[in-house]
């Protein structure tokens, strides 16, 4: 297959553990840099509302409770990288295994690509664990706020739109978020040993304010 490989193309793998902000620098590499976020979980999902061909197969395999093949998800990252990601791509949730980074390899070399960065956005537990529990939003209007980082400047009252009423998702707790890390160090072991015999692992706190992280994850791909 010919090369669709611009001069400004860069494939990269963003990780970091749930809290850690990486949906947030996601849809930011995506509005600034025209990359293209490839979550497996909602391309499935995609595929299989619009009943594409690959989606008619993984549809089949979910019904029946197994899990989708490697071979079902490489299809669906090959036909995006074909169709939506000229401008680079964030591989979220891919690869997670050594035979998944394989075929991640392979995807990108027919297309006369390569996977240039491997970011891992590096966070404290212990503070990650305070940043999400704290979490609370408006009913209302939805804006956030933070027991401790962000209280509303009258107690019980939105500063956005003046509501009284708040909430918090069920699963900002702390065991369920610990539970989160301890599944994203489990994923993640597999692969960053085989990135780093690369050197491709570029690490970046975490903790950061977002601007900050996202002036470190710029001069990462920009160097």
């Amino acid at each position: 297959m010919a090369s669709n490989r611009g001069a400004s193309t860069l494939d990269i793998i963003l990780l970091g553990p749930p809290g850690a902000g990486k949906g947030t620098q996601a849809q930011r590499l995506q509005a600034k840099r025209g990359m293209i976020q490839l979550s497996t979980g909602d391309m499935l999902r995609e595929a299989v509302a619009k009943g594409t061909p690959v989606g008619i197969k993984a549809k089949v395999v979910m019904e029946a409770g197994e899990l989708v093949s490697d071979a079902i998800v490489s299809a669906l990252i090959g036909e995006r990288l074909d169709t939506a990601a000229a401008h680079g791509a964030i591989f979220d949730g891919f690869p997670r295994t050594e035979h998944q980074a394989d075929a991640l390899e392979i995807l990108l070399g027919e297309r006369g690509r390569k996977l240039d960065h491997v970011i891992e956005l590096v966070v404290d537990e212990e503070a990650l664990v305070e940043r999400i529990t704290g979490r609370f939003t408006c009913a209302t209007c939805g804006a956030p706020y933070h027991d401790r980082f962000h209280v509303p400047q009258v107690a019980g009252t939105c500063d956005a739109c003046g509501g009284h009423e708040f909430k918090r998702r069920p699963d900002d707790n702390e065991q369920t978020v610990r539970t989160r890390m301890a599944e994203y160090r489990a994923k993640t072991a597999p692969i960053l040993p085989l990135y780093e015999a690369k050197g491709l692992v570029r690490r970046v706190d975490g903790m950061l304010t977002v601007e900050q992280v996202a002036a470190a994850i710029d001069a990462i791909l920009d160097g």
